[in-house]
């Protein structure tokens, strides 16, 4: 499998290749590494392009959304992309399906999508007859978008479709991790009517990769707190980070009517999506009882290699997986394991199966807090690793900040009504509903539309 840059000049094999290896070390192919004086020059051919019409540009979409998620991409057909990706990944095969899903669906609707973040008093076009007597226009901020993508599942290569759909150029930089995805997509959409100058792949190291970015009009950036710290004051670059997804508890609601939420939330996705619950903050009530509970629950998740068709957890090299293993075990000190500690006892054995390969399975861990204010609350691990912790009203507001998402069990609308106006609460669930949710037209950390388009006033004759 050799994976090519996508440039203006259509594939491009580079002398600096990364080799690519499955989760048990087994060599699957090569990645084309372009320099820094490759990226500027395919970043000025994307400014110097014309944006295709809308109706092109959908159409095209729709086309490569069907050809990317059941079609024959560059020799590679549907089902055997799912199971390389994951064994180049380990996502499991299951989760893999979704994301192409995800992938197909927003190729199909990214217009009717980023509609929903358009203001309700602008339009999309001068020639509107609103604009007779004075109007706002939505326009893009840029024309060239460039997206530092993550390679811990498949489907967040869904989201920057909304940029191509508003008339950008896309520059993607692919994950080392899991490159497959983003190179059969936009081969796709090359192969659905886009130019080879509106949409690239631009593999690269770390030096290159920030050519990128002041290339671009604007961009999006994926990684951890490190990467939001960096951005944060950049008003051209969206920074995605950590989600630190929550769900609370409150006294007027039982948590055993709602386990089954919980451990979805913690469980969905391998647990390696920012939207995975990795903290439970119960009121009124010793945490205790949900650990076991949510435990033994999640202590019955199969042990087995991505590719088959009832694997649930995440897949890594033996040497990686210990590496995290040990990350854990050193932040977790002074809490109470109920799965996946480090000692020998019921709650230990670690999270660490080997697979015999070379490979390994990253099982779950639950640990107790004394206090929603542990440091251990902020901590989020790429596997079903969840933190239960008391919460009391004297706690307040300020242990459930810093959430991509949080579902709030409750009955209290005041609460509820303090938790809405949290500007660090991205998005709030209210009852019964798992942190993964998600569904067209609903935005993941705000619309991508906010950031990519603005208004301008406009009167014409």
């Amino acid at each position: 499998m050799r994976l090519d840059a996508l440039g203006p000049g259509g594939p491009y094999r580079t002398r600096a290749r990364l080799p690519l290896s499955d989760v048990s070390g087994r060599p699957m192919g090569e990645l084309s590494l372009v320099p820094k004086l490759y990226v500027t020059r395919a970043m000025a051919a994307l400014h110097r392009a014309a944006t295709p019409p809308l109706e092109t540009r959908l159409a095209a979409l729709a086309r490569a959304g069907e050809l990317f998620a059941a079609g024959t991409v560059e020799g590679m057909a549907a089902e055997e992309y799912l199971t390389t990706v994951s064994r180049l990944s380990g996502t499991p095969l299951a989760n893999a399906r979704v994301a192409v899903e995800a992938i197909r669906l927003s190729a199909t609707g990214a217009y009717r999508s980023v509609q929903a973040a358009r203001p309700v008093g602008a339009v999309n076009d001068w020639r509107d007859p609103a604009a007779r007597s004075g109007t706002a226009v939505w326009v893009r901020r840029g024309d060239v978008f460039a997206v530092h993508a993550a390679g811990n599942h498949p489907a967040v290569h869904a989201l920057w479709l909304e940029a191509l759909a508003l008339g950008y150029r896309v520059a993607v930089r692919p994950s080392r991790r899991e490159p497959l995805t983003p190179y059969r997509l936009i081969s796709a959409l090359r192969a659905a009517g886009f130019g080879n100058d509106q949409v690239v792949l631009l593999p690269t190291d770390h030096d290159a990769a920030g050519e990128l970015l002041r290339a671009a009009d604007l961009s999006m950036v994926y990684g951890g707190q490190e990467v939001i710290d960096r951005f944060a004051t950049d008003p051209r670059v969206l920074p995605n980070g950590p989600g630190r997804s929550k769900i609370l508890i409150t006294a007027d609601s039982d948590w055993r009517d709602h386990l089954d939420t919980v451990v979805d939330s913690v469980a969905r996705h391998g647990g390696t999506a920012c939207v995975n619950a990795t903290t439970v903050l119960v009121e009124g009530a010793d945490p205790a009882p949900l650990a076991r509970a949510l435990a033994d629950r999640l202590a019955e998740l199969p042990t087995l290699p991505p590719e088959d068709e009832r694997a649930v957890l995440p897949v890594h090299p033996v040497e990686v997986a210990r590496a995290m293993e040990k990350h854990l075990h050193a932040v977790a000190g002074g809490t109470r394991a109920w799965l996946g500690g480090s000692g020998t006892g019921p709650a230990g054995g670690g999270v660490v199966a080997e697979l015999g390969d070379g490979s390994a399975v990253l099982r779950p861990a639950v640990h107790q807090l004394d206090s929603p204010r542990a440091p251990q609350a902020a901590v989020e691990l790429p596997f079903p690793c969840v933190w239960v912790a008391p919460w009391s009203r004297a706690d307040g507001i300020a242990a459930l900040r810093d959430s991509l998402v949080l579902t709030a069990i409750t009955r209290d609308e005041e609460l509820l009504d303090a938790l809405l106006d949290e500007v660090s609460v991205k998005n709030l669930y209210i009852g019964d509903h798992p942190t993964h949710w998600i569904a067209p037209g609903i935005p993941h950390d705000a619309y991508l539309g906010e950031f990519l388009m603005r208004t301008k006033a406009v009167i014409r004759g």
